[in-house]
């Protein structure tokens, strides 16, 4: 029985994902990269903030600090999440479904917290969650499972109880390592990856509407 649920935020509660493979490569360009390679998004949205600063410093030999470099696409992504990205669909209604069933909730991200935080109170869901978890807390990322482990301590669950929504590959797989249940939720981004998230999540959601046939 579910107990708790763990949300991820980028194409899952929000719909952002296009806006990072964008950045990416504009950011590459604007340091000289004219070319960026057609992967690099699928790289990078393995890695934690940290991480994929100084992968761009390493592979494209940029002669920038790994602070330039964070800083600079926080800069080009902030206007996004301050004003434009929106929620996906039926985030407010499970939401809403969640509180009915006194189910609590939180999110685990590997967004910039400030861009997390902003787009949240935006969208009128940051004051519905019990908690938000970032990069900043949980440096390693959804690549070891320190970030969901921690997220059960405030919901108040087990491992077996508590489930993971996630709309990428890598973080599913974290989770399910570590013991939790998991939820795989369809966003375009993850296209390439959908038959082996659908293998390996022990749910597929089209759409959070399809939340509540699992609860």
């Amino acid at each position: 029985m579910i107990k708790g649920i763990i949300f991820d935020l980028d194409g899952t509660l929000i719909d952002s994902m296009k806006i990072w493979y964008s950045v990416d490569r504009n950011f590459l360009r604007e340091n000289g990269v004219t070319d960026p390679p057609a992967d690099i998004s699928e790289k990078l949205k393995k890695m934690t903030v940290d991480q994929s600063s100084q992968y761009f410093i390493d592979r494209f030999h940029l002669n920038v600090t790994k602070e330039y470099v964070i800083k600079r696409i926080e800069d080009m992504v902030r206007e996004e999440y301050e004003h434009n990205i929106q929620l996906k669909p039926y985030v407010c209604e499970t939401l809403d479904m969640l509180d009915s069933k006194g189910i609590p909730y939180g999110v685990a991200t590997a967004t910039y917290k400030v861009l997390a935080e902003a787009v949240m109170k935006r969208c009128g869901i940051r004051d519905r969650v019990r908690f938000l978890l970032t990069d900043a807390e949980y440096p390693r990322g959804k690549k070891f499972p320190d970030i969901f482990i921690g997220g059960t301590e405030p919901l108040g669950c087990g491992a077996d109880d508590t489930l993971v929504i996630e709309d990428s590959l890598h973080a599913i797989e974290t989770a399910k390592k570590a013991g939790l249940v998991t939820a795989g939720i369809y966003d375009e981004s993850a296209e390439p990856d959908r038959q082996r998230i659908i293998g390996t999540a022990d749910y597929y959601l089209e759409s959070l509407a399809e939340l509540k046939n699992i609860l």
